[in-house]
């Protein structure tokens, strides 16, 4: 015989055997994702950075996290630094370690953050930051590992023809 469904408050499903709220508090995990997500989506959608570097280079790893935290995204490369460097004109003796690409800008080593920020709101004519060589201090080369030492040193702006001028001056007294 066919028995007509009757709909309690919490009715239960013929499958399951769970009721309405059974659902319902099954679901709330699900709802509290849904607010979560959109942070999670804001924090992974940063300022786009593209970069080459050595796949064994720690402070190029310690570089990308300062970045990071400061709210950039990245790809990366573990190869082929030296070449993207060259086929962007920037001159060797600018060179460091790693080598990026942010709003059309090249970044090159260990320039900090609000660096990277300041050259992308002024939008200079130019191919974009560089702190040559790896000094310690600057973003990636800090901290305890390096004796909290810091040494001076300066960003600097490179122009399209590969000329320099100092777009900001770490010159604190180094420190032994």
């Amino acid at each position: 015989m066919f028995k007509t469904p009757v709909f309690s408050a919490a009715p239960t499903t013929p499958h399951s055997g769970l009721s309405r709220r059974h659902l319902l508090l099954a679901a709330l995990p699900l709802a509290g994702a849904g607010l979560i997500a959109p942070r999670l989506v804001r924090a992974a959608t940063g300022t786009a950075v593209e970069v080459w570097k050595d796949p064994s280079c720690g402070c190029c790893h310690d570089w990308i996290a300062h970045m990071e935290a400061n709210g950039f995204s990245f790809t990366i490369h573990d190869t082929g630094n030296n070449a993207v460097r060259t086929r962007l004109g920037l001159p060797q003796k600018l060179g460091s370690c790693h080598t990026a690409l942010v709003g059309g800008y090249l970044i090159e080593g260990h320039v900090p953050a609000s660096d990277v920020r300041a050259l992308l709101q002024q939008k200079p004519k130019a191919l974009g930051l560089t702190v040559p060589g790896m000094p310690v201090g600057s973003p990636g080369m800090d901290g305890a590992v390096y004796g909290n030492r810091r040494d001076p040193y300066d960003v600097l702006l490179v122009a399209r023809d590969g000329g320099t001028r100092i777009f900001k001056s770490y010159n604190q007294k180094a420190s032994s």
